[in-house]
């Protein structure tokens, strides 16, 4: 049986991937920092702080493939003087030290979890592929670049089989940040005055189908050094995301026609011009590479992961 070694295990993230994999018939190390939280896993593995480690080699003994998932994340304005700095600390050094650390040990597949802000924060006139030149905007988007540059290097020089998945947002049960905002905000009897940002596309993906897409990358022949941009599928637009999400609530969408430039104006005068970007904008994802080399498909349509992400909200509320 395959031993996988997953980083960041119980984070959002992690705990869908411990579970898909299990599911699979992986056998599943979950590697956390701490003993606070528990996780659905053959073996749990403390690994106090990355960026401090001295150990590399004990944490990964024993195992066949590392899923690296443990990550500094975006923080939109980030108030540390230099966060380039940490976001190396973490993102660039660390699964630089785990990389080499697989390579001492025999371990050949390294399956990356990367972010679309490598390729940057909007789409204009085509999606964002694999073929398109780096272009990330800020300290998170440029040191997941840097971390894919080290690994891609790795494997021309080594037997290091280096997977790498760049997502958009990721939405599912135990969402936190900005779609845990917007479901707050949709369960709600406000009028919201997104009714006229309705021609942007963004892409989404449910965390149980990025869960798959990472199942699907530990073990297929044809997954080896490649970089794959991953998604749902068909973009959604502002408008329609948010009258999706007021249905699956019961609710009628309640949305105003607000003229997004407009909307962008009264925003930035609460110094919210970012929010505004990432409401007006698109950000799509061309993910055909991955459907064709892999042959994989996201198993649950958006319709199913929205239902499961406000079944989740609704226990919990």
């Amino acid at each position: 049986m395959t031993r996988v070694l997953v980083t960041g295990a119980k984070g959002f993230v992690g705990r869908a991937v411990c579970r898909r994999l299990q599911a699979a018939r992986f056998d599943v190390v979950a590697a956390v920092r701490d003993d606070k939280a528990t996780v659905e896993a053959d073996e749990t593995r403390y690994l106090g702080d990355l960026t401090k480690s001295e150990d590399f080699d004990r944490h990964l003994s024993g195992c066949d493939v590392v899923v690296h998932l443990a990550a500094r994340v975006h923080v939109m304005n980030d108030p540390s003087t230099d966060p380039d700095v940490l976001y190396s600390e973490m993102n660039v050094a660390v699964t630089k030290r785990l990389a080499e650390a697989a390579l001492r040990l025999g371990i050949k597949r390294f399956v990356f979890l990367s972010s679309i802000k490598v390729n940057g924060d909007e789409t204009t006139l085509a999606p964002f592929t694999e073929a398109d030149p780096p272009n990330p905007q800020d300290a998170y988007g440029r040191s997941k670049q840097a971390a894919e540059q080290i690994l891609m290097g790795m494997a021309t020089q080594t037997a290091l089989e280096p997977v790498i998945l760049r997502v958009p947002l990721v939405y599912g049960p135990d969402v936190k940040a900005n779609f845990l905002s917007l479901l707050k905000l949709c369960d709600s009897s406000m009028p919201l005055p997104f009714g006229a940002i309705s021609e942007n596309r963004r892409s989404l993906i449910y965390v149980e189908n990025l869960a798959d897409a990472i199942a699907t990358a530990i073990d297929h022949p044809n997954a080896g050094g490649q970089i794959f941009l991953v998604s749902d599928g068909p973009p959604v637009s502002t408008a329609s995301l948010v009258a999706a999400i007021r249905a699956a609530f019961g609710r009628p969408n309640g949305l105003i026609p607000v003229p997004p430039g407009f909307l962008r104006f009264l925003l930035s005068l609460i110094g919210k011009s970012a929010t505004t970007d990432r409401l007006t904008g698109s950000l799509e994802i061309d993910d055909s590479l991955i459907r064709q080399k892999l042959g994989w498909t996201p198993p649950a349509t958006f319709k199913e992961g929205l239902a499961a992400t406000i079944g989740w909200y609704r226990d919990t509320r």
